[in-house]
């Protein structure tokens, strides 16, 4: 075969190799998000109620590509319930089991804020409601995911790495 009749693109090619790898690193690693666990003023947590799931949940998502975890966590809670942080509180736990939540494998870096506004669900496509609880409420709650232990290390003043 002369060279002007062979391929220019052969199985194989380095250029091949390195994006079969980077798909691979790509799709074959869990998303990494973060919840905020949104204290107002009053002592009170707020809370959403997911549209998907009818349970409630803190809010949270995944943190976009260039940002860090603290700009995510303003993000997702003023995307979800029109509350801003006025200030980061403690992490609560880093929480990676791949059973945590049932659509994929995901790890949740979750943080307590001191936050202010009035909450409401901002997304209706998310959320069915938002709303400020008691502790003693919210322990009574059906809660998505791995919430519920969120809330138990929460309250246990626990920092977790699960």
């Amino acid at each position: 075969m002369m060279p002007s009749q062979q391929s220019s693109v052969t199985v194989g090619q380095p250029w091949q190799r390195a994006i079969r790898t980077l798909l691979g690193l790509l799709l074959r690693r869990p998303l990494v998000g973060v919840c905020v666990i949104p204290i107002l003023p009053d002592g009170s947590v707020v809370l959403m109620r997911r549209r998907d799931t009818g349970l409630w949940c803190f809010p949270g998502g995944l943190i976009d590509w260039g940002e860090d975890v603290a700009t995510a966590a303003q993000r997702e809670l003023t995307e979800e319930t029109n509350l801003t942080i006025m200030q980061v509180g403690r992490l609560v736990g880093v929480y990676s089991s791949p059973q945590r939540d049932p659509r994929f494998h995901s790890i949740c870096v979750t943080i307590e804020a001191f936050v202010t506004g009035i909450p409401q669900a901002n997304d209706p496509k998310e959320a069915l409601a938002v709303q400020s609880f008691s502790w003693t409420d919210v322990e009574t709650l059906p809660l998505d995911h791995d919430h519920a232990q969120h809330v138990q290390d929460y309250l246990a003043h626990r920092i977790v790495v699960l």
